[in-house]
């Protein structure tokens, strides 16, 4: 947990805030698609299915996690690539949505579980202590940029070791469904708004690229249950499926990217 903790704190102190127009509008923009959004219809299937294992690896605390995060380092490659400054400049959505804050906020404000208040605060306090420090001094960012690769392999390692390996096999049949989803749907939802409303400043298919599942998600399960100790039963699963999530987003928006990001450039040249 300090670990995860230290991993939220360095991505907080990485992000700017100092942020243009169009790249605020971008960045909420891509929140709506990839967070907002997916978040209510997850709460949705919970109200209409309730709160159960629908698949190996298939539930709602999965959903949440894996959908409603975005991996960042993946975005800024794509839209290095396909986009502009402002796009890349649109990886704050993805440092805002990446970690537990937004699925436990939705779960807790829908009803699904009761996340006390300290623990949404233990969720974002990190983040905040590490936006005001990195913007207060850059040297701070600095030093905290190399955290992921150092922290990541510590805390995946403790949360394998945790976790039932009949579980983990079991997982990858959700999680294969809900990649799947990630990329496909909340990909979609992302080329949609940047058609919708920056096709005149950047090729609407760097949009697809918010389709992704963070690795940071395969944490969030177990966060989640420490909060609330009736989603444990969930955990071991919705860790395998945020797993092969992650691993099917990483292979499939690139690709999809590349693909909308020239249909895109040839329907210009057509007009």
């Amino acid at each position: 947990m300090p670990l995860i903790a230290l991993l939220i704190f360095a991505t907080g102190a990485n992000t700017s805030v100092r942020v243009a127009g169009i790249v605020a509008a971008k960045t909420g923009a891509l929140l709506l698609a990839k967070t907002i959004i997916p978040g209510m219809i997850v709460i949705a299937i919970g109200y209409m299915f309730g709160n159960r294992e629908y698949l190996p690896g298939l539930s709602i605390l999965a959903l949440m996690a894996a959908l409603t995060n975005s991996n960042g380092g993946l975005w800024i490659a794509l839209s290095s690539k396909y986009g502009n400054s402002s796009d890349v400049g649109a990886y704050i959505a993805s440092a805002l949505n990446d970690g537990p804050f937004f699925t436990m906020l939705f779960l807790g404000l829908a009803g699904l579980a009761n996340i006390p208040a300290q623990y949404l605060l233990a969720a974002i306090f990190p983040y905040i202590l590490g936006l005001i420090l990195g913007n207060l001094d850059s040297k701070i960012a600095e030093i905290f940029k190399p955290t992921a690769n150092i922290t990541i392999p510590f805390f995946a390692f403790a949360l394998g070791a945790s976790i039932n390996i009949y579980a983990l096999g079991q997982g990858f049949a959700g999680g294969i469904i809900i990649g799947l989803l990630s990329s496909l749907f909340t990909g979609s939802l992302g080329y949609l708004v940047y058609k919708l409303f920056f096709k005149r400043d950047t090729n609407p298919g760097v949009g697809f690229a918010i389709g992704t599942t963070a690795g940071n998600s395969v944490a969030v399960p177990a966060l989640v249950a420490q909060a609330d100790p009736s989603y444990k039963q969930f955990v071991p699963t919705a860790t395998a499926a945020c797993g092969m999530a992650v691993l099917i987003t990483a292979v499939l928006t690139p690709v999809v990217t590349h693909v909308l990001v020239n249909r895109e450039n040839k329907m210009k040249e057509q007009v």
